[in-house]
């Protein structure tokens, strides 16, 4: 899980994947919902590539880390990425109250 926009371009950008947003969520001066598209998994129609200025503008502004996978189990270079609020992920790194909390304890 990382906030660091160097860290979050290189590992998008070695997968080929560049910023967008979510056609019709933004406005002028807003992108909008927030992705990040990447080769053959196109959004089409939906998605609209932003520069990293207006994606990151736009991440720090909401307050979201990219939770991201480096690898498959099989070892392949992974895709998988979620944005989360920085609250979310802090939650998390500490072994957070999240709503499954109570059902791991009990166990």
């Amino acid at each position: 899980m990382s906030t660091d926009h160097d860290e979050i371009r290189q590992w998008a950008e070695d997968r080929g994947a560049h910023p967008a947003c979510v056609r019709g969520t933004g406005s002028k001066n807003d992108a909008g919902l927030l992705r990040l598209d990447f080769p053959g998994y196109s959004g089409g129609e939906s998605l609209e590539e932003i520069t990293w200025e207006e994606f990151f503008e736009k991440f720090d502004d909401q307050g979201l880390a990219l939770l991201y996978q480096e690898s498959t189990a099989s070892g392949e270079k992974s895709n998988f990425n979620k944005l989360v609020s920085r609250a979310t992920a802090e939650l998390a790194d500490q072994g957070g109250e999240g709503r499954n909390a109570k059902k791991r304890k009990s166990r």
